[in-house]
């Protein structure tokens, strides 16, 4: 599952801050927030046919993690979008495109953690790549990481922030062990989720999902529930145990980076028969159908 360079991004024009360059010459200040101390909040937007799937829903979750670490600007959804669009229409994209969505706290006059060094920002950054779904849809091997996700009381994951060491580690431990990803439990032994998806699984018919306790508000997991009450699918979402998980009929992974994938295999465990289950490849049906209607035009 390790991704290649797709050759068409060799070239890539990336944005900074409303400046347009080649990715290799592309940076930021030492001094900005982003290298300082991961001071930054991020969504991962996907582009189908010049529109961007659920972007009204992205930005405002980086508004929200924005002034929970108390930014002292933040730029308007219009500008945001102006950049993107600046963006796409550089790299001349249109489809099957991801797009990297940064925001920092800005630039500091000397370093330091302190919010007040901060004299001039925010920082904007949009890369935009030539980007499938990332994973395969045969089925992910996931394994139980010892790291445990954070709670509200030590770092609330309603904040998308870009310090993402936690789930670096994860995935080093998945790594190890041969499997696609890692799954992550919370501080109480419940899954949360894995090192960068949301998690669902399917047990007589019925689709569950964790609750947002130690993982995000997940917009692609959103939209999976919103599919379940609109097609009469049974969801329930609670604390869920492991030993749920092996047992399940089905399981899958959301993220806008890789839609919808099923998991066939956790810690060992063949999930189900080990292939896609038939909700779990209806579901991903039904979102696929729902991206190829809705969205805001960008390009």
């Amino acid at each position: 599952m390790l991704q290649q360079l797709d050759e068409r991004n060799r070239d890539l024009i990336v944005n900074v801050n409303g400046r347009l360059v080649h990715r290799d010459e592309a940076g930021v200040s030492p001094f900005d927030s982003v290298v300082q101390g991961g001071d930054a909040v991020w969504e991962g937007l996907r582009l189908y046919d010049g529109r961007i799937f659920k972007l009204r829903e992205h930005l405002a979750r980086l508004r929200s993690s924005a002034l929970a670490l108390a930014f002292a600007e933040i730029p308007p959804d219009d500008e945001i979008i102006e950049e993107i669009r600046r963006t796409l229409v550089a790299n001349d994209m249109r489809d099957g495109v991801h797009v990297r969505l940064t925001l920092t706290r800005g630039v500091k006059v000397t370093s330091g953690m302190d919010p007040r060094l901060n004299r001039s920002g925010p920082t904007l950054i949009v890369l935009a790549e030539h980007k499938a779904p990332v994973y395969d849809r045969s089925g992910l091997t996931l394994i139980t990481s010892s790291l445990r996700r954070f709670g509200p009381d030590t770092l609330d994951p309603k904040i998308h922030h870009a310090n993402l060491l936690q789930s670096i580690l994860a995935k080093i431990e998945a790594n190890a062990a041969g499997a696609d990803d890692a799954l992550m439990l919370d501080q109480r032994g419940f899954i949360a989720e894995t090192n960068a998806t949301n998690l669902f699984f399917v047990s007589g018919g019925v689709v569950m999902t964790s609750r947002t306790v130690a993982c995000p508000e997940g917009i692609t997991r959103a939209t999976v529930l919103a599919l379940c009450a609109e097609h009469e699918i049974p969801s329930r979402v609670d604390d869920l145990s492991l030993t749920e998980a092996y047992r399940a009929d089905e399981a899958f992974c959301s993220g806008t980076m890789g839609e919808l994938a099923s998991v066939t295999e956790i810690d060992g465990r063949v999930i189900g028969d080990g292939s896609p289950g038939p909700l779990t490849k209806r579901l991903s049906d039904l979102y696929g159908d729902l991206t190829t209607r809705e969205g805001v035009a960008v390009v």
